[in-house]
């Protein structure tokens, strides 16, 4: 590269890098549409389930009638005609319109949300500059990052519902599928490509599962909401274990042909409290996304569309048995998968719960990746265009997001590391934080979603605050607030997870929470669903009760190195209790 100056070689790089991303996403795609079966009717597979089910004696629920009446994509002129008149969606309308990626989110909000699709979470630094702008013209001027690495834009009024769409795919961006009954944003190592210790860069399959669904009707016709993960065995945790399908990489040396596979799982879903089953299926790389529509294909035939409460895969697998699932998606995708039996598999090295956040060293050399912590996953649009312009100045012109609600820049010099940092900074963000509010998630709450008993963001805020003042917490921890049973912030994973409640208090209701404790995810050594600690606890006594139990943490653990989930794991919660007592606000 002769000729050319320093900042020259480094945009030329990544322009070639994009080109080489793109070719093996085109060849992985075209492969998974050569083996996947074909159909002479998309909607055949889902029309044929529904048969099924009222041949058997069954009624369809209200959202399987509507579907079967006329499918939510044909229904963009219902769309566009209420926007022209300056109307919300009303009854079965509103479920209907999520299929495009409008939440109509009232009473919460007069207003819409509009959830995207960003696959793998990553973002070109224009694309993140234009949604920007379209939040200020068309939405409340800002967006939330979601714990699938997605971005959320509300306080969409009705007649802007087209345009912000508009804006949307201008930016080479979609959301169409990202809500209803669909298949959710793909998510993939934040770390993707950059990451020192990653067997395989998720960025091509995440992007060839997100155009195989967007190209697939069948894949908009399930009985209930689908997500996938592809986990890389990078530093930061994808959490592919809490998924309906998750890949996980592994590096097999002898038995089979050795080389990177992928171990496939089904059917986590853990607001039911359910991680992914290990199937003991092993995947090559270009055999994952063909294998994920065969799941998909064999879920649209076999889910319940009688009961919306039993619909998720989970429940399939417990009235099939996963071997018997397992032995239909075999059929729809027309060969035996390969058994893991055999196959030696070399440990993985720990995924790290904070691994995002702070200046790390990437795998190329003198570059490095920024975690930044980002307020509860809430960034202005002036934010945004910020940190767009830092990652085109300073890095590789893209913005990850993470499933921890914060985001990365990439492919920062070393030597303008420093630089970076105060940019941030003025945009009142950071690259550092306690290790109380690095680990700290919280849904929309209340304020944006009709479905929570209390105000998630809000509280989590107040809490950081309250614990940051009291309790010098030395190692990650994670605090996961959600509002409703949905469980978007995933309590039960959390070391400390906290179920908005309304609690009683005299002839009133108050916002309060149900404690859970020593959950944990993407890791066998810390993989369990948390235990109900305390249960309908007023807001205003929750943060001295987590107080109480973080400082007897600090002062029983059994070594300075032993984590909240182990302290709390080799105990009943019963002792616990005891050792944490309780605090003076909560005293009878």
């Amino acid at each position: 590269m002769t000729g050319f100056d320093d900042q020259q070689k480094q945009w030329l790089q990544g322009f070639v890098s994009g080109l080489e991303a793109r070719k093996a996403a085109d060849k992985l795609a075209k492969r998974s549409a050569a083996s996947a079966a074909p159909s002479n009717n998309a909607d055949a597979l889902q029309m044929a389930a529904q048969d099924r089910t009222l041949a058997a004696g069954g009624k369809l629920v209200a959202e399987e009638t509507a579907k079967r009446q006329r499918h939510p994509l044909d229904r963009w002129d219902e769309v566009e005609g209420r926007a022209k008149a300056g109307q919300f969606p009303k009854g079965i309308d509103v479920f209907l319109t999520k299929c495009q990626g409008l939440f109509y989110v009232a009473p919460a909000q007069d207003s819409f949300m509009c959830r995207l699709r960003i696959p793998n979470g990553i973002l070109s630094a224009w694309q993140f500059r234009g949604l920007a702008d379209a939040a200020d013209a068309h939405g409340g001027g800002y967006a939330d990052v979601t714990t699938r690495a997605n971005l959320q834009i509300r306080e969409i009024g009705a007649a802007q519902a087209v345009d912000l769409l508009n804006a949307v795919q201008a930016l080479g961006l979609t959301s169409r599928g990202s809500g209803a009954d669909n298949i959710r944003n793909i998510t993939g190592g934040a770390t993707a490509g950059i990451d020192c210790q990653e067997l395989f860069d998720t960025r091509p399959l995440c992007s060839a599962m997100h155009h195989y669904i967007l190209n697939h009707r069948e894949m908009y016709g399930l009985p209930r909401k689908f997500n996938i993960a592809f986990d890389g065995g990078g530093r930061v945790p994808t959490l592919e274990d809490t998924n309906d399908i998750g890949f996980v990489a592994c590096r097999v040396t002898g038995g089979i042909e050795p080389g990177a596979y992928f171990h496939l799982q089904l059917g986590g879903i853990t607001g039911h409290l359910d991680f992914a089953f290990e199937t003991g299926v092993l995947l090559k790389p270009d055999e994952c996304v063909a294998v994920a529509a065969a799941v998909v294909r064999a879920f649209v035939a076999h889910g319940d569309r009688t009961n919306r409460q039993k619909a998720r895969l989970k429940y399939v697998l417990d009235r099939m048995g996963l071997g018997a699932f397992v032995a239909e998606v075999e059929k729809e995708y027309g060969k035996p998968l390969r058994r893991a039996a055999g196959a030696m598999i070399a440990p993985r090295l720990m995924a790290d719960k904070h691994g995002h956040i702070g200046v790390h060293r990437q795998k190329q050399a003198g570059r490095n990746y920024l975690g930044l912590v980002l307020p509860v996953g809430r960034l202005t649009s002036e934010q945004m265009r910020g940190l767009a312009e830092i990652s085109e100045r300073f890095g590789g012109g893209t913005v990850r997001l993470t499933v921890w609600q914060n985001l990365l820049i990439s492919d920062v010099a070393d030597r303008d590391v420093g630089i970076c940092i105060a940019a941030i900074n003025a945009l009142g963000l950071g690259i550092e934080a306690s290790a109380i509010r690095r680990g700290l998630v919280a849904c929309t709450g209340n304020a944006g979603c009709k479905f929570a008993a209390a105000n998630t963001k809000g509280h989590a805020l107040r809490l950081a605050d309250y614990l940051e003042a009291r309790v010098a917490v030395d190692l990650p921890i994670n605090i996961h607030l959600t509002g409703c049973h949905h469980s978007c912030a995933q309590h039960y994973v959390g070391d400390i997870g906290l179920l908005a409640a309304k609690v009683e208090r005299g002839e009133d209701s108050v916002e309060g929470y149900h404690v859970y404790i020593g959950g944990g995810a993407a890791s066998t050594a810390e993989q369990a669903m948390a235990r109900e600690y305390a249960r309908s606890v007023a807001f205003d006594d929750l943060p001295p009760l987590i107080e109480c139990l973080l400082a007897a943490w600090l002062a029983h653990r059994a070594a300075p190195t032993e984590s909240f989930f182990e302290f709390t794991r080799r105990r009943e919660v019963a002792a616990l209790r005891d050792l944490a007592g309780r605090p003076a606000a909560l005293v009878a």
